[in-house]
């Protein structure tokens, strides 16, 4: 039941991804909900609606949101001054809907469409050449914002996710083949003689190869 109700909840949020409501995403927040562990009013971009809408699918009174958490707001879009960005690819890091495009040492630019205005990427740009403009000038919550694109916004995350844990997973696999080639020849891999010094390098490789099986199992 819990499961359901946390889809419903998540259904309800407008995936800008933004964590200030204090958690990771909002999946992570919908499913605190669902657990009794988390309050309502922690999602500035859903604004009253969004808390109104929440309170509906858990059975209690809306409340205002929690100022410590932001206020309701036109929702924002990420602009980058193209003559101060230096290329550094940290702000495409940053995006959780990977709606910044460019390459290493080249101008990045905001796919606006796309864009939630989470804010993430304003912190992430060491030259500060990032700023938020109004995008819904006198419309905010779950009025700035449609179902489609939070629907889209999801997706996007949720594919995002994917992406980066096989990315994780093949750098993970390629390492630990690295790691079983050196082990398999060792004595040729490395610059120790002592015969002693080598198996101790032989077991603090066979070790890591151990966890990394390990890491990959839980996963």
């Amino acid at each position: 039941m819990t499961a359901a109700l946390a889809d419903r909840l998540d259904a309800a949020l407008p995936q800008t991804q933004c964590t200030r409501c204090g958690y990771a995403d909002c999946r992570t927040y919908a499913e605190a909900l669902a657990a009794g562990s988390a309050t309502l009013d922690r999602c500035p971009p859903g604004g009253a609606e969004g808390v109104a809408r929440l309170a509906a699918l858990l059975g209690v009174e809306a409340r205002p949101l929690d100022p410590a958490h932001g206020a309701e707001g036109p929702r924002g879009l990420a602009v980058v001054d193209e003559s101060w960005c230096i290329g550094c690819t940290l702000c495409l890091k940053a995006c959780p809907v990977d709606c910044i495009v460019g390459a290493n040492k080249r101008m990045h630019t905001v796919i606006d469409a796309l864009c939630t205005g989470c804010g993430l990427c304003l912190p992430a740009c060491p030259v500060d050449c990032i700023t938020m403009v109004e995008a819904t000038p006198g419309a905010s919550g779950w009025g700035a914002w449609s179902a489609a694109q939070a629907d889209e916004a999801r997706a996007r995350y949720n594919a995002r996710r994917t992406r980066l844990e096989r990315e994780k997973r093949e750098n993970d696999e390629r390492l630990a083949a690295k790691a079983a080639a050196k082990l398999a020849d060792l004595p040729n891999q490395t610059r120790l003689t002592d015969p002693a010094a080598i198996d101790r390098k032989r077991a603090v490789i066979e070790a890591a190869l151990a966890r990394a099986r390990a890491r990959r199992q839980e996963a």
